[in-house]
């Protein structure tokens, strides 16, 4: 049944305020059981009964039950409500998600955890043993890319030799040699052209695979033959030196473009290092077989042919066509192109790859633009080279350095 009557205007507001909840039960059905003599608690008062409230005084009672004094034994906030019921689960172990109210859970283990031997420290020898190890490997250079720029530096005075001895073999070198003023004339008979025509005949025979009769078959306008049989045998020698020779420059320019791309790929600088290692050891060699030259030219070119090719095998007289077509002009000629091609390919490599500060990744010296400036707010770098002492530092903010190499910086507030 519902009660329609007006509100009383002289009805007190109920108080809603949950701070001054003294937990006192609003109802008699609500009140824990009475404890027995016996019991601990036997000697603490009951709480007293509620009062009887009618429609009208129904809110103004409960407000009063509740003013009322807490129950014995029971806590005074609900802060402390909750904690004296999770109090009593405190020491029971938790059941596990998804299992049943009724099943039981073992017991807490009292082995410590697999993590737990990650927060013991090891013995300080073990410490400063494994430092010295991780310094030793970061101080420590990998072998392989020493040995690709040792390759490379190597391969590279080679690599220029065969270049510039390819250069030489060439009808383009002829031509400059019979044009260029100065050059010696064949008192036997032949012109320019007929120069040009039949050296470029024996030139073109040491670049091809053609066999002994490509210039053994070759006959002059009287219809003779051109070249004897010593000099077809002497030009087939020669023939395999110099396919032996471009053999091992292809070899070596294969060789050098792996070390290049290792290095590239692995080893930052590894490249220009190799090729300036290599251009110092051609200017050596160069250097060092030009003062031969220089000093004994004939003694040099007879003891070059004696390397490669036997004795009696490689002297004509005169009137062979071989030295009519290369007199000795034409060899000095020859080491002097290959001289100057080799010394200006290495002079180039080794200004190109001269190891300045910007080309080794360093910056300018420290402290040579900023020696003598103030430190400020900002933090400004002071090379104190009386030491570090307390009296020493640099202004506020800024950042001291003592001559043993300690930095040091004071914030200030």
């Amino acid at each position: 049944m519902t009660d329609k009557s007006p509100t009383p205007p002289d009805r007190p507001d109920p108080h809603l305020d949950p701070t001054d909840d003294t937990d006192e039960p609003a109802f008699e059905w609500m009140k824990p059981a009475p404890k027995s003599a016996a019991s601990p608690a036997a000697g603490v008062a009951e709480a007293p009964a509620a009062k009887k409230v009618d429609g009208a005084n129904a809110a103004a009672g409960a407000t009063a039950v509740q003013a009322a004094a807490p129950a014995a034994g029971q806590p005074g906030r609900r802060a402390d409500r909750k904690a004296a019921v999770v109090e009593p689960n405190a020491g029971k172990p938790a059941l596990q998600t998804g299992a049943r109210a009724d099943t039981p859970v073992p017991p807490a283990s009292d082995e410590p955890l697999q993590t737990s031997a990650l927060q013991i420290r090891p013995p300080q020898e073990e410490v400063e043993r494994r430092n010295a190890e991780r310094e030793l490997a970061a101080k420590a250079k990998p072998v392989l890319p020493r040995v690709m720029q040792v390759l490379l530096a190597v391969c590279y005075p080679l690599i220029l030799l065969v270049l510039a001895v390819r250069a030489v073999t060439s009808p383009l070198f002829l031509w400059v040699e019979y044009n260029r003023p100065g050059f010696p004339g064949d008192g036997y008979g032949f012109s320019t052209d007929d120069r040009m025509t039949y050296g470029s005949y024996a030139v073109d025979y040491l670049s091809n695979w053609s066999g002994p009769r490509y210039l053994g078959d070759l006959v002059d306008q009287s219809g003779d033959r051109l070249f004897k049989d010593g000099e077809v045998s002497h030009m087939a020698d020669v023939k395999a030196v110099i396919l032996s020779t471009f053999g091992a420059g292809a070899l070596l320019v294969l060789l050098s473009l792996i070390a290049v791309i290792y290095l590239k790929r692995r080893h930052n600088g590894g490249v220009r290092r190799g090729l300036f290692a290599g251009s110092i050891v051609t200017l050596v060699i160069i250097i060092g077989l030009g003062t031969l030259a220089v000093l004994g030219w004939e003694q040099f070119f007879t003891e070059f042919h004696r390397i490669f090719f036997a004795n009696g095998t490689w002297t004509f007289s005169l009137q062979d066509t071989l030295i009519r077509l290369f007199p000795g002009q034409f060899w000095i000629d020859a080491g002097m192109a290959i001289g100057g091609l080799v010394l200006l390919a290495s002079l180039v490599t080794l200004i190109l790859t001269w190891p300045t500060r910007r080309r080794r990744g360093l910056g300018r010296k420290a402290g040579s633009k900023d020696s003598g400036a103030d430190a400020g707010a900002d933090g400004n770098t002071d090379l104190n080279a009386a030491g570090d002492a307390p009296g020493a530092d640099s202004p506020a903010g800024g950042t001291g350095s003592n001559a043993a190499g300690t930095v040091r910086t004071r914030h200030t507030v």
